[in-house]
């Protein structure tokens, strides 16, 4: 391992993370309700961290292997999310623990969207703005820039890239050059923000909400500026224009860059990820709500149809948004729609859970082994739009899902034992390892109720489901320390 470069790396990026809080500050100095001296002493300070782990390395140059790409990318999400509670913890505008304050960070870096802060309607502008702001970042944003300022610096950053996303597309590049790929994936986020914000105006929002919804809804995070999530809005335009980029943001983002290249829709057609998402879409929308109607939640089809349909596609997403308070419900429906989060959205989109294709991987393997039964020695490949899957990429997404299955009951099982009610465990772990944010029993409102080792349990839980099991739980093998 090189730990020179590793510290040169962190020290960079802890450095530019630091000026990101310069936007909160302007925040701050706009409304005038605090937090200038918070965001500006906690920029200097990150920013004199970075430099100290950078200088003593700085004329390091070697290229990142595997190993240094997956240690970078979990201590860089370790690191972050630490440094993203600071200006939380030494806020003088809220007052909040400093597990709290981590738990909050973490939810935001990593999209999951679950709060613990009550009262988010008084809190100082700059504060909402730096909470929705760390989910933009987190969504698709830091380790992208990061792959495509490092070459620059002259450390390769494809290592980077593959540990950051482990999919079973991860070798598929958008430009011949990786920096050229994170340029690319950058503009469709970008792009996707500034019309998300601008619909959102468009729809009645002021400026400050539109851009902050913007921010969450294409990170698919889920935070709000307000206690009640889009239902404080209560308007039916808002949320179709949610809707609307909910969606696009759980699509693989390699689809819009293909699409936009070309002025041409057949990418979307032609991808059976994407029509496998949108048919599960739209049978959980009827689903919902034909259920709602039925039992008189709603008393019209307008409305069992708006509410179902909204928190189907925020879950599906894993977004997270709320237009109703879904905990009220008929317990069907809201276990239904947090096993749909455990599917996902697409790969290569910001969303959370195991992802489409990978769950179509697993039904035509499954259904490879059913025939099997009646023809023993037939040779029978897994195809994908009539290509055959390698077999490595069949083996290695029924080890992701062995071991998202064994993270989960165990995590589910260690909360029981902290205390947790059945409901209350399986909901939070659901809600953080698939970086969903809402959940149900005694964390329907938000997480602040919740003991300080289950809030620590679920931070270490938003983190696994971020890097897809994989690229964390490596780190706790002896093979990897091995020389």
């Amino acid at each position: 391992m090189h730990s020179k470069i590793i510290l040169k790396v962190l020290g960079i990026l802890l450095m530019v993370f630091s000026l990101t809080l310069i936007p909160p500050f302007i925040m701050a100095l706009i409304y005038q309700d605090g937090g200038m001296s918070d965001f500006g002493l906690s920029a200097i300070g990150l920013f004199i961290t970075g430099f100290l782990l950078w200088f003593p390395s700085r004329k390091s140059h070697h290229d990142l292997k595997i190993r240094d790409g997956f240690l970078i990318v979990v201590m860089f999400w370790t690191v972050l999310g630490f440094a993203g509670a600071v200006p939380m913890y030494f806020a003088s505008t809220i007052y909040i623990s400093l597990t709290d304050a981590i738990f909050e960070s973490f939810s935001g870096l990593t999209t999951t969207g679950a709060t613990v802060i009550n009262g988010l309607d008084a809190l100082p502008h700059s504060m909402l703005w730096y909470r929705q702001q760390l989910q933009w970042l987190g969504g698709m944003g830091i380790i992208v820039l990061a792959v495509a300022i490092l070459p620059m610096l002259g450390i390769g950053g494809m290592q980077l890239y593959r540990a950051e996303t482990p999919g079973p597309i991860k070798d598929n590049k958008l430009a011949p050059r990786i920096s050229e790929t994170a340029k690319a994936l950058w503009y469709i986020y970008l792009g996707l923000t500034i019309a998300c914000a601008l619909g959102y105006w468009l729809a009645g929002m002021d400026w400050f909400d539109a851009f902050a919804h913007s921010f969450s809804t294409v990170a698919i995070g889920g935070f709000s500026t307000h206690d009640a999530s889009i239902a404080h809005f209560d308007d039916v335009h808002i949320e179709i224009i949610a809707m609307i980029f909910m969606f696009l943001a759980a699509i693989n983002f390699a689809l819009h860059f293909t699409a936009f290249r070309n002025l041409s829709t057949r990418p979307y057609t032609l991808d059976p990820e994407f029509k496998v998402f949108s048919v599960l879409i739209l049978v959980g929308i009827v689903i919902s709500s034909f259920y709602l109607y039925y039992h008189e939640v709603y008393l019209t089809w307008q409305d069992a149809f708006r509410y179902g349909a909204f928190q189907t596609i925020s879950f599906a997403s894993t977004t997270g948004f709320a237009n109703a308070d879904f905990s009220l419900w008929p317990i069907f429906i809201p276990f239904m729609l947090i096993m749909m989060s455990f599917i996902g959205g697409s790969a290569g989109s910001t969303a959370g859970g195991m992802k489409v294709i990978r769950f179509i991987l697993l039904a035509k393997q499954g259904s490879r082994e059913i025939r099997r039964l009646l023809h023993p020695n037939a040779l029978m490949p897994v195809k994908l739009n009539g290509k055959p899957i390698p077999d490595k990429i069949i083996t290695s997404v029924w080890g992701f899902f062995s071991l998202y299955v064994v993270s989960f009951v165990g995590i589910m099982l260690l909360l029981m034992a902290l205390g947790l009610d059945q409901t209350t465990a399986f909901s939070t772990v659901a809600a953080t390892i698939n970086n969903l944010g809402p959940a149900l029993g005694q964390a329907a409102a938000n997480y602040q109720s919740l003991s300080d080792p289950v809030k620590w349990v679920l931070t270490f839980t938003m983190l696994l489901g971020r890097l897809e099991i994989f690229t964390l739980l490596v780190l706790f093998t002896s093979s990897f320390w091995r020389k």
